[in-house]
Parts: structure tokens; C-alpha cells; sequence
């Protein structure tokens, strides 16, 4: 009957299926296997001598056409040594000894030699945890902006401390713990200040797109269009709010998102993605 011809091709449709998909995945496990030959081959070849391109060219058959002998280049990757401008710039710091983020909050701990409020602990943790990680990066590079956020934010966070001198033992500590000078990180940040003291938004776009390169924001703007390799980090973006509300720009949300953007992307050619997500420790 039709009912019964039509329930047998539906049958072996669902076979054929069943099939190919078996193979498919028979397929991937061979190269898999052939994946983790590979590495276990590299791993030992300095234990027993292996016949020169056998392991290549079997492989190779066992994959299904990949290409193993790129792989192998792969495997044989030293840090620091590749053909690129990244590790070239930065390649010299490979095998650097990197305090860890336990290293620094004990050093803040021992600095501080008083226990944080618990209603600030896992503030304070967040930032020596966070601002460590910045500074300890290869691509970072302190400048006034970054030290007029990092004040602004501490400030900001800090500033209805219980005990004012403990709030201020711990912006001290913090510095010291990540290795900063805090002497320097203030003299940054008041460089900034007096020099937006009676300027325009319109003053501060001009700096911003290389018009007043002898400004200390010019300087700074300078510096980071040059640089590919610059990295952004949130006091960096808390700064230039900062510069903002100096120059008299309403701190409203609605306000300020716009300009980061026009300023981040459009007169530093940078992403203004992570710039506007930094805000939301201001708004």
C-alpha cells in the first residue's frame, strides 16, 4: 500500500541519517586521536628516535586531510618569538617574575596594619585586585588622565569612611602594594586639574584632537595615537569625566555618555565601548 511504501522510505531516510552522522562523528574522533598522537609524539620524541616524516605522513592520513605539519609549527611556538609587532615590543619580558594579586593584598594588608571596615572590605579588595592587574600589564602606561581617575575614584569611594585617617592609610597603602609612587600619581593629577581650571569643553576637544600639543592633555593624546599596543583601563575613563566636570559639563548620564563616546572614539580613534562601561562606577 502507498501508507506502507511511505513508511519504508521514511525509514531508510532516518537510516541514511543515522549513518552519516555516525561517520561524522567517527571522523572527528580519528582526528582527535590523530590531534593527540601528534602532541604525545612531540612530547616524547626526545625518548625514542622516530623515523623521519613517518609520524607526519601517517598522521596525516588518520586526519582526514588536516594539515599536521603547520600544527607541529604550532607546537614548537617559543613566547616572546614570534614574527609579529607585539613580540617584538614586548617579547624581551618573557619569563618576568609578576607578583601575583595574593602577593599585592598581602602587601596591602601589611602596609595598611589595620583591618578595613567590613562594609568596604570587598571594595577595597576589588581595587587592589584590579588596579594591580592594570599596572602589572606590559601595555600600561601611567599618565595624568589615569592618575586623576585613580584619585577621582578613590576619593569618590573612600570618602565617607569611617575613620578618615584609615581611608586615607589605605589609598597610601594601595599605592605602595602595586608599586606606584603616590607623590607622583598626585602631582600628575593636579598638572591635569590646573590646567583645565577656567576651560571650555570646546578647549578640551581642541587638546584632544592634537590642536595644543603643549597642554598637558596634548601631550598625553599625543602618546596614545602613536601607540598601537595603548591600553585603556577604567581610572583612565574616570579621569577624562573628571576633565568633564572641571570644565563645566553637567554630570548627568545622559550627557556624559555621548561625549565619551565622541571623545574616545572620535578624537582618540579609540573603542569608547569599555570607556562607557567604566562609568558605571560613577553612575
Amino acid at each position: 500500500s502507498q501508507s506502507a511504501i511511505s513508511n519504508n522510505n521514511s525509514v531508510s531516510l532516518a537510516i541514511i541519517q543515522l549513518r552519516d552522522k555516525a561517520n561524522g562523528i567517527y571522523k572527528m574522533k580519528i582526528q582527535s586521536t590523530a590531534l593527540f598522537a601528534l602532541a604525545l609524539a612531540a612530547s616524547t620524541n626526545a625518548f625514542a628516535p622516530v623515523a623521519k616524516g613517518s609520524s607526519s605522513s601517517a598522521l596525516s592520513a588518520l586526519a582526514g586531510g588536516l594539515d599536521l605539519p603547520d600544527i607541529e609549527a604550532e607546537l614548537k611556538y617559543k613566547p616572546g618569538q614570534a614574527d609579529t609587532a607585539f613580540a617584538k615590543r614586548f617579547g624581551h619580558l618573557v619569563g618576568a617574575e609578576v607578583k601575583t594579586v595574593g602577593d599585592a593584598f598581602a602587601d596591602f594588608t601589611k602596609e595598611l596594619g589595620f583591618s578595613v571596615n567590613a562594609l568596604y572590605k570587598n571594595m577595597v579588595t576589588d581595587i587592589v585586585g584590579t588596579t594591580h592587574l592594570i599596572v602589572v600589564n606590559a601595555r600600561f602606561q601611567q599618565d595624568a588622565v589615569w592618575s586623576l581617575g585613580m584619585l577621582t575614584a578613590l576619593d569618590l569611594l573612600l570618602k565617607n569612611y569611617p575613620e578618615p585617617e584609615v581611608g586615607e592609610k589605605i589609598v597610601t597603602s594601595l599605592f605602595k602594594s602595586v608599586g606606584l609612587d603616590e607623590a607622583k600619581i598626585r602631582a600628575e593629577a593636579k598638572s591635569i586639574e590646573e590646567w583645565a581650571a577656567g576651560k571650555t569643553k570646546e578647549d578640551v576637544e581642541k587638546a584632544l584632537s592634537g590642536e595644543d600639543p603643549s597642554s598637558p592633555l596634548g601631550a598625553i593624546v599625543a602618546g596614545i595615537k602613536e601607540d598601537e599596543f595603548w591600553m585603556y583601563s577604567r581610572y583612565f575613563g574616570i579621569g577624562m569625566v573628571k576633565v568633564m566636570d572641571l570644565v563645566g559639563i553637567e554630570m548627568d548620564k545622559d550627557e556624559v555618555y555621548p561625549i565619551m563616546e565622541d571623545w574616545m572614539k572620535g578624537k582618540l580613534g579609540k573603542s569608547h565601548l569599555s570607556a562607557c562601561v567604566s562609568l558605571t562606577i560613577l553612575y
